[in-house]
């Protein structure tokens, strides 16, 4: 990981480092998880990492009490008959959880994080990114949002779920590290950053982002060449009007903005309570905070 770029970000956006909760999907063994990890420690984070032993993708909010390995974790990350609950020995804020993952995000919130903390919250959930797009339909069903959204409504935490276009798995030790790892570790902690320097609370009750990035290919292979804008989850054919931007009050859906040419991210408010687009006024709120990253469409 260069991380001389990312050690500028924090002082550059005004922000200060905060406890954060991470998790994902795709195991915690996984390259794109560890690459952000990284990044958010580099930018002065403290960071505590609590996600499945192995991939779950597609679990939704599945949250089953972990059970015992009799098996090694993903990519051998772990030995056979370790537990429910494990932990790196060298660096013991990566930790595991032999479950789905908001039954990882919630232990780490509740059991494994607060000793780190002298028993204080995490100020912010992030999980991902996640191997894959979670676009529209896909969102009900990933893991990934799954684990945000349990952040967000049951544990009171602002969340952030981000997804990669750029598939294929990888191993935490697989050298040298990928670029579009990198490249996604670097976004996330440029977004992650900005939300933090806008001052707390970071995102209105019951809300989670939902943060899909194109894939790292082309002309779109440095950070620096991606754009952000604001969208919405689901169509939105029979919903409410959303907030007003760039002469619109239908925001893009995020597979459209994630589709055009240009290597543009999408940024969706999201509700808690259904996974579907928040509200006009949440929307406002988020643009707000955010209005020094975002851009309209071509």
């Amino acid at each position: 990981m260069r991380v001389e770029a990312l050690l500028t970000l924090l002082p550059a956006l005004g922000a200060h480092g905060i406890r954060i909760i991470q998790s994902n999907d795709d195991g915690w063994a996984e390259q794109y998880l560890r690459s952000f990890h990284n990044a958010l420690v580099a930018s002065g984070h403290d960071v505590v990492l609590s996600a499945p032993a192995e991939n779950k993708s597609g679990s939704s909010s599945l949250d089953i009490e972990p059970s015992p390995r009799t098996t090694a974790c993903q990519y051998n990350s772990c030995p056979a008959n370790s537990g429910p609950i494990g932990r790196n020995s060298t660096s013991p804020r990566l930790n595991w959880v032999n479950s789905y993952p908001v039954t990882s995000i919630r232990y780490g919130i509740d059991t494994i994080a607060p000793p780190f903390w002298n028993g204080q919250a995490p100020e912010l959930a992030v999980t991902g990114p996640n191997v894959g797009s979670n676009l529209y339909l896909q969102v009900p069903f990933s893991g990934t949002v799954g684990a945000a959204v349990y952040a967000a409504k049951e544990a009171k935490i602002p969340a952030i779920a981000f997804s990669g276009s750029s598939g294929g798995t990888l191993a935490w030790n697989s050298s040298p590290e990928a670029q579009r790892s990198e490249v996604y570790a670097q976004l996330a902690a440029t977004l992650t950053n900005a939300i933090i320097a806008s001052g707390k609370p970071y995102l209105p009750e019951d809300v989670f982002l939902n943060v899909n990035f194109p894939a790292v290919e082309g002309v779109c292979t440095q950070a620096g060449q991606f754009k952000w804008v604001l969208s919405r989850i689901n169509m939105g054919l029979f919903s409410d009007r959303d907030m007003e931007l760039c002469g619109e009050t239908r925001l893009p859906n995020e597979a459209s903005v994630v589709g055009t040419d240009g290597c543009y991210v999408s940024v969706s408010v999201g509700d808690a309570n259904d996974k579907t687009t928040a509200s006009a006024d949440k929307q406002a709120v988020v643009y707000n905070k955010l209005k020094g990253l975002l851009t309209c469409l071509p």
